[in-house]
């Protein structure tokens, strides 16, 4: 793997523990508010929760006007 593509996958892997770190201080929250709350760069707050789902760690619950995410 070249080193950019492991920087990028670092990135991904330091984002799915923030927000799993986040998630377990919270409970269930928006994706919007953690996104806003968190402030990670670019589209990495997407792609730590592909991290955590492919890993089986946060259920999603679609609300009204938002989706809700917490731990399992």
């Amino acid at each position: 793997m070249a080193t950019k593509e492991k920087n990028i996958q670092q990135e991904i892997i330091n984002a799915a523990g923030q927000i799993y770190n986040y998630l377990s201080d919270k409970g269930e929250v928006s994706i919007n508010k953690m996104t806003k709350d968190l402030d990670l760069d670019g589209n990495f707050t997407a792609m730590g929760l592909g991290w955590l789902s492919r890993e089986d760690k946060i259920d999603y619950t679609p609300k009204a006007k938002s989706v809700t995410v917490k731990l399992r």
